[in-house]
C-alpha cells in the first residue's frame, strides 16, 4: 500500500491514457483555477486545499498539481513551505508599484510599436480588438479579458524590444486579478473598450505621442479600480475585533 498522501488518485490518468489528453485535463484545471482566482472567489492569503479545489472543478489530483505549479509561475498563486499554495496578499506599496512599472513600459512599448509594427501585426490587432467588441457586447467576461490582455501583450510586442515584452509579461501576470475587476462595472467596461478604441487608431495613425497618452489614460483607470479592490481585499481579510 503506498503511503497516505501519495496514493494514486482514481481519476487520475491511465497509463495508456495519450499524453494529450493528459495536456488537456491540466489546461482545464488550469482555466477552471484562473477564473476563481480572477473572480475573486479565492481569499488573499489563504491557503488552497487541493481536495476542496479538485471537488469544486471536478478535476483529478496530477493535473491539479501541474496547474498549481503552471499558475504559481505566472505570479497569480505563491507557494510556500508548509502551507501551500494560496492567492498573493499585496501590499499597497507594492500593488502601486506594479502598475507604475507596467504602465512605463507599455507607453514606451506603445510609442516604439508606432515607429516598428508591420502593417500585418497592426492588421492583426485590428482582428482581436473587434473580437473583444463582441465578447463585450455578449458580457463574456472570461474571454473579453484574454482578447484584452492578447492586446496589450501584441502591442508591447510590436515594439520589438525583447527586454520590455519580456518584464512586461512577468509583472502583468501578477496582477491579473486586479486587472479583471475592471470588467464588473458596467460604465468602466464600457470606458475601456472605448479607450481601446482610441489605442487602435493611434496605432494605425502610427502617432507614438497619441498612442502613449492613451495608453496611460487607460492604466491610470485601472489603477484606480485596482486600488479599490485592494481596499476591499484588506477589509475581507483583516480580522474583527
Amino acid at each position: 500500500m503506498q503511503p497516505d498522501g501519495q496514493a494514486r488518485d482514481d481519476h487520475d490518468r491511465a497509463p495508456d491514457q495519450p499524453p494529450a489528453a493528459h495536456g488537456r485535463a491540466t489546461q482545464a484545471a488550469v482555466d477552471a483555477l484562473r477564473a476563481l482566482i480572477l473572480e475573486g472567489e479565492l481569499t488573499p492569503g489563504a491557503r488552497l486545499s487541493e481536495r476542496a479545489i479538485r471537488d469544486r472543478i471536478q478535476v483529478s489530483r496530477t493535473p491539479l498539481r501541474e496547474a498549481l505549479k503552471i499558475l504559481t509561475a505566472e505570479g497569480l498563486l505563491v507557494h510556500e513551505p508548509n502551507r501551500g499554495a494560496s492567492v498573493p496578499r499585496f501590499e499597497f506599496d507594492d500593488l502601486r508599484a506594479a502598475y507604475e512599472l507596467l504602465a512605463a513600459l507599455e507607453e514606451k512599448a506603445g510609442e516604439l510599436a508606432c515607429r516598428r509594427a508591420s502593417d500585418a501585426e497592426i492588421d492583426a490587432i485590428a482582428v482581436l480588438h473587434a473580437q473583444m467588441v463582441e465578447r463585450h457586447a455578449a458580457r463574456d467576461r472570461p474571454r473579453y479579458f484574454a482578447l484584452n490582455k492578447q492586446i496589450h501583450l501584441a502591442i508591447v510586442d510590436a515594439g520589438r524590444n525583447a527586454a520590455i515584452s519580456r518584464v512586461y509579461r512577468a509583472e502583468s501576470a501578477r496582477v491579473d486579478r486586479f486587472r479583471y475587476v475592471g470588467n464588473r462595472d458596467p460604465a468602466a467596461w464600457a470606458r475601456a473598450i472605448r479607450q481601446h478604441e482610441q489605442m487602435l487608431d493611434a496605432l494605425r495613425q502610427r502617432e507614438p505621442f497619441l498612442l502613449r497618452e492613451t495608453l496611460a489614460a487607460h492604466r491610470r483607470t485601472g489603477w484606480e479600480l485596482a486600488r479599490a479592490q485592494h481596499d476591499i481585499d484588506r477589509a475581507a481579510t483583516t480580522p474583527t475585533r
